[in-house]
């Protein structure tokens, strides 16, 4: 059984299915997405893995999900719904809202939708399946939070930065983002204050960027 640190979330049913998926947790054994070579834009390649943020890092987003009253947060990509867990747990505890999810392997989303019942927390999540890149295209109206830790690697613009460049004017000024992977031509973005943001990285999981917007663009 894999010991948790102890967590700013109270409900116990879903802190058990984090629990449970960090316990499962394992990497492919051709490294994964980073270094398999020889397919890296192919994330049905891994159906069967969850890449997922790590529980501190949840634990961060479910704080300031709760810190700046969040009720309608943003992510690319669920996976099998790790950090969808922490967000919706936060809105929920602030009172309601809505975590739009993107999930581009109907496998992964399945699982995500399994994990979030199982945590009583499915009517909080509108998850979309398919490209994030179409799905986040239209986020309703401004959102509070987005996570952008999609699929790595790969030639061109980062998935990360063509998300970003999506959902940016979606953010709420005083909204934040927070990046896993640390793309190079994200950070440029996130580091760029003429783009509207304000940026620093934090010493979670090797890097952990997290922005805020400071202007309306």
């Amino acid at each position: 059984m894999v010991t948790l640190p102890s967590g700013p979330s109270s409900d116990s049913r879903v802190n058990a299915v984090i629990e449970r998926l960090e316990a499962g947790r394992r990497r492919p054994s051709d490294g994964g997405p980073r270094g398999n070579a020889a397919n890296p834009n192919d994330p049905f390649a891994y159906a069967g893995y969850g890449f997922s943020i790590i529980p501190e890092q949840g634990d961060l987003i479910y704080l300031l999900c709760r810190a700046i009253g969040a009720r309608r947060v943003a992510e690319f990509a669920t996976s099998v719904g790790m950090s969808t867990l922490y967000f919706a747990a936060a809105i929920r505890d602030n009172g309601g809202g809505v975590v739009i999810g993107s999930e581009i392997v109907p496998e992964k989303a399945a699982t995500a939708r399994r994990n979030l019942q199982d945590a009583g927390l499915a009517d909080l999540v509108d998850l979309r399946e398919g490209d994030a890149r179409e799905t986040l295209r239209d986020l309703g109206g401004p959102v509070d939070f987005v996570l952008i830790d999609g699929w790595p690697g790969g030639e061109g613009p980062s998935l990360a930065r063509q998300v970003m460049g999506i959902v940016a004017p979606q953010i709420r000024t005083g909204g934040l983002v927070m990046n896993d992977n640390a793309e190079a031509d994200y950070l440029s973005y996130v580091r760029d204050a003429s783009n509207g943001f304000r940026s620093m990285s934090l010493p979670l999981k090797g890097a952990t960027e997290l922005s805020v917007k400071v202007d309306r663009r």
